[in-house]
């Protein structure tokens, strides 16, 4: 768990009312430290001499009486689950209940628009999640004017980042595999905000799933193993399993919007390998139905191996067999020729090729039917046959 953040963290509402302690008397420093030290942040008692003295804060005013007995009168106004400060700590708390909210509504019997809603409210989560670390690492997380000064909105409000350049920030603590699959989340929810979607949950899955673990595994890292969320929600149950022929059937049946396909092909086509397979950005699990030796281990619904361990490797040699290959869409597949040094082997080029080959004949090997209707994917197979295509043609494709 991290050390709670020590040293000038006060907010001025705190300021404030410490200034009305020290005047109506009866406080010690050590008093005043205990009202306003949280599980997410500490002071010491130079702060609270700094005050005192008026060696800084001396313009802020001090809180009127009234606001001080509503604060003793309330205190320790905390969340029951956490122990978080519910004004302190009011960005921590509404980050893991917008993280909460999105599974939820994602796991909802019934709904038919779950990924755009777990979308939209999970990068709420996430920007509250980066506005809290950011303010308890006294990081000015607010856009100013050319000026200098705070911008503010047409009522008056404070602009403050969004999740986008919160990513940016040099200092940003999440790792880059995150920040990937943020990235991909955001852009995907500008894709939905502007054209409407038919459901896109199951090309998505992966994402949204990593989507989810990620902010687990940051807000345990940045602020204490006691704010993650298992607790809060458990494995998801459902009615149906499904045959990978059946699965194939049904994706099919729901076309993925144009838009959609489009933006996820030239996102990903922007990644790395590394960056394409890190679990971080996207997240898959096999499920293997189990035959425990023991009654207790045979009423496990899920248990996670190491990936690293033989029964992990096992596992993964298998699956990637017989489910897994590694597939290419046909520009994919002209690219890469192209990087080879046949600049002139283009989409037309291999259209001709895999039709005077009758390349996408299932007894061939070279490829199959996309997940998605109308779309075809190739194998390394091909890939290898169209290689030895441009090199035996030589010149024709320089």
């Amino acid at each position: 768990m991290p050390a709670r953040k020590r040293g000038n963290t006060l907010e001025k509402w705190e300021i404030a009312l410490i200034k009305a302690m020290l005047n109506r008397g009866g406080y010690n420093d050590q008093d005043i430290l205990a009202y306003f030290t949280r599980p997410t942040r500490s002071i010491n008692h130079a702060r609270i001499a700094e005050i005192r003295t008026g060696a800084k804060f001396k313009a802020l005013k001090a809180a009127s009486p009234d606001e001080l007995d509503d604060f003793l009168i309330n205190w320790p106004d905390v969340d029951a689950e956490t122990g978080l400060s519910l004004r302190g700590d009011e960005l921590l708390i509404k980050a893991r209940e917008a993280m909460i909210a999105a599974v939820h509504t994602f796991n909802g019997a019934g709904l038919t628009f779950r990924a755009e809603l777990f979308i939209v409210t999970s990068i709420i989560g996430w920007t509250y999640l980066m506005h809290a670390w950011f303010r308890r690492e006294g990081i000015d997380y607010r856009y100013r004017n050319a000026d200098g000064t705070i911008k503010k909105t047409k009522q008056g409000a404070e602009c403050y980042w969004e999740l986008g350049k919160c990513l940016r920030h040099a200092r940003c603590p999440v790792p880059r595999g995150v920040v990937k699959n943020l990235d991909f989340v955001l852009e995907l929810r500008h894709e939905i905000e502007h054209r409407s979607t038919n459901r896109i949950d199951e090309a998505v899955s992966a994402k949204l799933q990593a989507c989810c673990l990620n902010f687990n595994d940051a807000i345990k890292t940045l602020f204490g193993s006691q704010y993650g969320l298992e607790r809060r929600l458990p494995i998801a149950l459902q009615f149906v399993t499904f045959a990978a022929d059946q699965r194939a059937v049904l994706k099919k049946g729901s076309n993925l919007p144009g838009h959609i396909e489009t933006f996820i092909d030239a996102f990903e086509h922007g990644l790395t390998e590394a960056e394409y397979v890190d679990p971080a950005y996207r997240y898959r699990v096999a499920f293997v139905p189990i035959a425990g030796n023991r009654a207790s281990s045979a009423d496990t619904a899920v248990e996670f191996v190491k990936g690293d361990s033989d029964e992990g490797q096992e596992i993964n040699r298998v699956l990637l067999k017989e489910v897994d290959k590694r597939r290419y869409t046909a520009k994919q597949v002209w690219e890469m020729m192209q990087a080879e040094g046949f600049p002139k082997f283009n989409q037309q080029a291999h259209t001709a090729l895999w039709k005077e080959l009758d390349a996408k004949n299932p007894a061939h090997g070279y490829g199959r039917d996309g997940d998605y209707k109308g779309t075809w994917v190739w194998y390394d197979k091909w890939i290898e046959r169209v290689r030895a295509h441009c090199q035996e043609q030589g010149e024709r494709y320089k």
